[in-house]
Parts: structure tokens; C-alpha cells; sequence
């Protein structure tokens, strides 16, 4: 019999679903669902949420109504449902009323913060009603333009106020004169600005106001009235929704029919291939629905987050989302896109910031409740918890050769953890057919080890201890097959582990 072998798989490079059994790295993943591509390298489990506070968002009428605004403002959130917006402290303090009178939501509301006078402010748009400002001091100033003001889309650009969606001329960019809170009058240096189609987002980037539609992007240049110039950026492709519009990683980033792009790779596209990023993934983003798109970024990750739940009624446990994240290729050292799939979190709206030094990422839900992301180690519901089942399977590795069959005998799992380890893995043989005996799972449990402050994970006074070095664990295993894949499972509430990497010990067979 021929002398033991093995092979070291580093993992990392995401999910790539557009790539042969050959072409694919072996480090990537043929199923990866609430693992992160890490940017410390591997896959590790994404954190889960707690409540923002335990009081729902209040509602008179209906108390099904999703929260249709998130917003950190003044070291407070935000949220709003049924025409109404609330701000609170987390925690379990009530929910003060703010805002009324915005009419029955239609869409998630819009918001953006701005300080013209050294007062901070955030500007909100209903849709259904006449923009609001509000200060610090929690004051609210109705916005009044003339004719039909129920404004979809807000930016500040330029020391301007731009709104757009108004409901009777979508293709019309309306903004402000400068430093105002509340004046339209063109010869104080407002005006408006003929789009070619209805507008769909606003987003600011490299000192240019990005103008998204459906089939077309634009770009404002300039810094007033005087000298404000509409150029076309691409008469070719545009955007499926402007809730997916996040600046990250040096670009803009958008949901376009045919995937993620960024509005960098779009400015310099000679045909519609050029600018896509998310081509690995191509078979995922083709089917993401638009009910109510809403995504998100973590900073600290590098990371972007996408949500498309179905339907309004989709079961919160089934809604999918996808995580994009910028890091070094581990094949060539260049930056590149990895990405996995969430599932289980469905939030309703969305807001990232820092306060103080603090990133916190928050989210209404369908429930009427404000959450918060990154956030503990299983996902919370009103009332419930439930486990991140969390997933990663390899591609179908042919061990140096595809015609020798490999008699497994050994798997080292190499780990990076800050608690217990409770995990299962199988070996899956030949593309899982059904005529080779497929193993049952095996379970890996690893103890916490030594006590080790866990920064990447702990915020002060409510720190983690655990090893944070990584940790090898070996299963003897048992089959054989032409090709073989690991597929990992991770079904506790234990601290989110790491996967570094594994090694397959084998012994060659015959060939066929």
C-alpha cells in the first residue's frame, strides 16, 4: 500500500459558484451561510443580535407595520412606523414621539444628517409627507416647497439640500439654496435640475452627487447654482434599488441587474461586463428580490451587507442576505471581493455609525423592535432566540489526482476560537453520489483554554475570555473516493469561531 499523503488547505476566496471542479481555488467555499470571510484570513462565524431596547416601536392602528426608519442621530436611534417617528436611548427606556402626521408608509423613509451652523442635524424623507429637520434639542421643522413635496430621496451636497421622487416628476433633482433648511427661491440659489429618467437614489462620492436610475447614472459637478453641471456617467446600466447604494471600500457600491458593481468600474465600462464585482456569485444576485432591499456597513470589517427578504411575510428564519467583503486575494495578495450568505436576520431598515469611538449597527424589524447587529451569539426576536446554524462547504477536491482514489484516514481542523468549540464536519465523496457510502457527521469539541482578553470580540466591562491563539484538532475518519469535500457545520450558541484552514491525510488507492 502507498505511504501515507497529505494536503494543507488554507481557506479563504469566498463563495465562488462560477468555476469548475478544476479552476476553483480549494481554499474557497461551494456553501458558506453565516460564516464571514475574515480579514484576518479564513471563515469565521458572523455575531448575532440583542435588542436595541426592549420596548416595540409604538403603533396605534395596526401592530404588524414594519419600522420603516432606523437612524442613529445625537447618540440616540431613531425608528418610525405608521407615520410616526420615535427616538429612545437603549436599554428599556420608552420611546419619545417626535414626529406625526407622515401619512401611511409606502416605503422605507429616507434620511440624512448634515450641520450647516455647527448644530447637527438629520433631514427626513417620508414620501407621504413634507420633509422634517430635527436638532439636537429633538425641535422639528416642517420643509415646505412648493407644489407636491412628498420627497422620496434626500442628500447634502455642496452645502445644499437635494431632494428627488417627488411624486409628480420622478425625473426632476430639486435642491435647496445654500446653508437652508427651508427655502426654494431660485434667486437665493435654489433650483431644479431635468433628469432623463425617474430617479431611484442619491449618493455622494469624491465630491460628486451620484444621481441613480434604472437604467442610467449621472453625476453633479460643481458647487452652486451658478456652475452645477449634469454629466452622464453611463446611458447603459443602472440601479435595481438606491437602498443598495453604500460608499465601501473606496467606491460606490449598488445593486444592478446583473449583480454588485461599483459606480468606479461603471465610469469606465466599454460594455456592460466591465465594473461587475460579484461575477462569483452571479447565480445568487439574479434572483435577489426587491420587496425591501436594505443594506448596510461594517467598517471594522471592511464589510458590506446586503438584505432582500421575499416578501412581507417571510419567515425571518428563511430570509437570505449577502455579505461582500474587501480584503487581500489569499491567492495573489491583491484586493478582491469575497462573499458568503446570511440567513435568519431580516431586517426592515438599517443604520451604521460610530458613537464615540463605538461602531454600532442597528436595524428595525418587522416585528415593530430595533435591534442591534454584531451584537451576541444568536439571533434575538422579540420574545425568542434561536442558534446561527452556520455552514461551510468546500469545493470537490481532487487531491492532486482526479482518477486515484484517496482512502481517508486523518482531518486536522485548524481553528482560531475565544470559547468553547462545538462543531460537526462531514466528508462528502464524489460529488456526494449516491452509490458511494457517504460517512456520518463527526463532532469537534475544543475547551476554551487559557484566559486571554479578547479584544476583537469584548467591548469593556463585559469582556470575553478565552484563547485567541489557534488551535488544531484532529479526527480519524473513515470512506473513500475519487474526489472529496468537507462540508462544517456549526449549530451552537457557543462565541463565533474561526476556521483557519484543515489538512487531509489519506492514503492513494487504486486508479480507475
Amino acid at each position: 500500500m502507498s505511504a501515507l499523503q497529505s494536503e494543507v488547505i488554507s481557506v479563504g476566496g469566498g463563495l465562488v459558484l462560477d468555476k469548475d471542479v478544476f479552476s476553483t481555488y480549494s481554499g474557497a467555499a461551494k456553501e458558506l451561510i453565516n460564516f464571514e470571510p475574515d480579514i484576518t484570513g479564513g471563515y469565521k462565524k458572523v455575531l448575532g443580535t440583542t435588542l436595541y431596547n426592549t420596548n416595540v416601536v409604538p403603533f396605534v392602528v395596526d401592530s404588524g407595520e414594519r419600522v420603516v426608519i432606523t437612524a442613529l442621530f445625537n447618540n440616540l436611534v431613531l425608528a418610525g412606523r405608521g407615520g410616526s417617528v420615535y427616538y429612545a436611548s437603549s436599554g428599556s427606556g420608552s420611546w419619545t414621539s417626535l414626529i406625526t402626521g407622515l401619512g401611511t408608509p409606502t416605503q422605507n423613509y429616507e434620511f440624512r444628517t448634515f450641520n450647516f451652523d455647527g448644530t447637527d442635524r438629520i433631514i427626513i424623507c417620508s414620501g407621504t409627507s413634507t420633509p422634517r429637520v430635527v436638532d439636537t434639542s429633538y425641535t422639528v421643522t416642517n420643509v415646505n416647497a412648493t407644489g407636491s413635496a412628498n420627497f422620496k430621496y434626500v442628500e447634502v451636497f455642496k452645502n445644499h439640500i437635494f431632494f428627488a421622487g417627488k411624486p409628480s416628476n420622478e425625473n426632476e433633482l430639486i435642491f435647496m439654496s445654500p446653508f437652508a433648511t427651508n427655502d426654494f427661491s431660485t434667486a437665493n440659489g435654489a433650483g431644479t435640475i431635468k433628469i432623463d429618467s425617474p430617479i431611484l437614489g442619491l449618493k455622494i462620492f469624491r465630491e460628486e452627487l451620484f444621481i441613480f436610475c434604472n437604467d442610467e447614472i449621472f453625476k453633479l459637478v460643481g458647487s452652486s447654482s451658478a456652475d452645477f453641471v449634469l454629466q452622464p456617467v453611463t446611458r447603459k446600466i443602472g440601479c435595481v434599488d438606491g437602498r443598495s447604494i453604500q460608499e465601501f471600500g473606496g467606491n460606490l457600491v449598488f445593486l444592478a441587474p446583473d449583480g454588485l458593481r461599483t459606480v468606479a468600474g461603471t465610469d469606465r465600462i466599454g460594455d456592460i461586463e466591465l465594473g461587475t464585482i460579484s461575477k462569483q456569485v452571479q447565480n445568487i444576485t439574479e434572483n435577489i428580490g426587491t420587496h425591501n432591499i436594505n443594506s448596510t456597513i461594517i467598517r471594522e470589517k471592511s464589510q458590506y451587507r446586503l438584505f432582500y427578504p421575499l416578501t412581507e411575510d417571510q419567515a425571518e428564519a428563511n430570509s437570505l442576505g449577502l455579505i461582500c467583503v474587501l480584503k487581500s486575494d489569499v491567492r495573489n495578495g491583491q484586493l478582491g471581493y469575497e462573499y458568503s450568505e446570511l440567513k435568519g436576520l431580516k431586517p426592515s431598515s438599517t443604520d451604521s455609525q460610530y458613537i464615540g469611538s463605538t461602531e454600532t449597527i442597528v436595524s428595525g424589524g418587522y416585528d415593530g423592535y430595533v435591534y442591534l447587529q454584531e451584537s451576541g451569539n444568536v439571533f434575538t426576536r422579540a420574545t425568542t432566540t434561536s442558534n446561527i446554524n452556520a455552514f461551510y462547504k468546500s469545493p470537490d477536491l481532487t487531491l492532486g489526482d482526479p482518477g486515484v482514489r484517496k482512502i481517508m484516514q486523518r482531518v486536522i481542523l485548524n481553528y482560531e476560537h475565544a470559547a468553547n468549540v462545538d462543531t460537526n464536519f462531514k466528508l462528502r465523496y464524489d460529488f456526494e453520489s449516491s452509490e458511494v457510502p457517504q460517512p456520518q457527521a463527526y463532532n469537534v469539541t475544543l475547551s476554551g483554554g487559557t484566559a486571554i482578553y479578547s479584544l476583537d470580540i469584548s467591548t469593556y466591562g463585559t469582556a470575553i475570555y478565552g484563547s485567541t491563539v489557534s488551535k488544531l484538532a484532529r479526527q480519524s475518519v473513515e470512506g473513500s473516493g475519487f474526489t472529496v469535500a468537507i462540508r462544517f457545520e456549526d449549530f451552537s450558541n457557543n462565541k463565533p469561531i474561526s476556521l483557519k484552514g484543515y489538512e487531509l491525510e489519506f492514503i492513494p488507492g487504486g486508479r480507475r
